[in-house]
């Protein structure tokens, strides 16, 4: 997979592919939360990207990334909420 926002190929962690297993998120939902999706930085490298997408029940769903040679998909999520 490569990240058409960040210009970066997409490396997944097992946890974060069990994650996905576990709440039926597919590659496809994925890849459209990380370059659609809105963005909340950390620091320069680390943030958290979400989005509602249509058709889900347990929106919003969000992916925690690390910027490097690659975009590092940590952890995957649902029913994500923003906290101030």
């Amino acid at each position: 997979m490569f990240s058409l926002r960040f210009q970066l190929p997409i490396v997944l962690t097992t946890h974060a592919r069990v994650r996905m297993d576990e709440r039926s998120i597919s590659m496809e939902e994925l890849l459209l939360v990380i370059d659609t999706g809105d963005t909340r930085y950390k620091d320069s490298a680390h943030l958290w990207v979400f989005k509602a997408i249509e058709g889900r029940v347990d929106n919003l769903v969000c992916a925690v990334l690390v910027l490097e040679d690659a975009v590092v998909v940590k952890t995957v999520m649902h029913r994500f909420t923003l906290e101030n």
